[in-house]
């Protein structure tokens, strides 16, 4: 199991990743013994639907579990299985966002722990800044729905979780971030002007960068390539796979299917198409932070 030994040894690689991996292992022994789900659930006392979450790493795993299913598939080398169950240990740490597990919703969490072990992350965003962008006050006037002077406790909790997040950029190992921006979102004065510009000044400070992108798609190309917002997560590990996270109002989607991964890609491709090169959106930024 040399993919396992290789993905535990990634000092960066964070709890959310490992499940993910730890479960993909699973799941080709599994296959390779010619088990059912149906199978290994009932031998852990489970269902079905419970392995189906395990293998994609959704939930955390148990050492009974893990061990019993070991046995189940065959592995009896002492090394081998010892190795699975370090990778239990590991995926069960608690990431640096469980502080904030009172205020941030469960289906959240997921994609803050993907963000972290991402080796490029590549989103589309036609309404706002995205998050890994904004500004404290950008943030705090979504928070608090436009009253950043009605902010609650809730609303502080979430600006931090937001800024907190921002810090995996002075990484050594930071993920390459290729955000489009609609026009538009130049011209939302979200928390009014003077914060609007200072988001602006923040994109230019961050597109300056080596890995991170900024391309801006003009009005004339808006909604011809995506109708909604999305985030397309590529990771450097073999084992896990590429993920298209879709927010929506209460909850989010996390989409694995290769097939319904490349429509989400095809769209990211046109959207860098038509969109203006990363450095005339440096200069559309620049010309329109002027303005204001």
């Amino acid at each position: 199991m040399n993919a396992v030994n290789a993905s535990a040894g990634e000092q960066n690689i964070g709890p959310t990743a490992r499940r993910m991996i730890l479960g993909s292992q699973l799941r080709r022994l599994r296959e390779e013994a010619g088990i059912t789900r149906q199978q290994a659930g009932y031998n852990i006392r489970g269902s079905e639907s419970k392995i189906s979450r395990l293998e994609l790493g959704r939930v955390g795993f148990k050492e009974r579990d893990v061990t019993d299913l070991l046995t189940m598939y065959g592995v009896e080398d002492a090394t081998e299985r010892q190795t699975f169950l370090d990778m239990v240990k590991q995926s069960n740490e608690p990431g640096w966002w469980r502080r904030f597990g009172d205020t941030m919703p469960n289906w959240f969490t997921d994609l803050v722990g993907l963000e972290e072990a991402a080796a490029r992350i590549q989103i589309w965003e036609p309404l706002y800044v995205s998050g890994l962008l904004q500004i404290e006050g950008y943030a705090r006037a979504i928070f608090s729905h436009g009253r950043p002077e009605m902010a609650d406790e809730r609303v502080d909790q979430l600006v931090a979780l937001r800024m907190r997040r921002q810090k995996m950029f002075s990484r050594p190992d930071a993920p390459r971030v290729w955000m489009v921006l609609d026009e538009s979102v130049l011209h939302r004065p979200i928390g009014g002007m003077k914060v609007l510009k200072q988001q602006i000044e923040y994109l230019l400070e961050m597109s300056a960068l080596p890995h991170v992108s900024v391309q801006i798609l003009p009005f004339s190309r808006s909604g011809l390539s995506a109708e909604h917002a999305f985030s397309l997560l590529r990771f450097g590990e073999p084992e896990l796979p590429n993920i298209a996270y879709v927010e929506y109002l209460t909850g989010a989607h996390y989409i694995e299917k290769r097939e319904e991964i490349e429509k989400y890609s095809r769209a990211l491709d046109m959207l860098a198409v038509d969109s203006e090169t990363p450095e005339r959106s440096r200069a559309l930024l620049a010309k329109r932070r002027a303005e204001i």
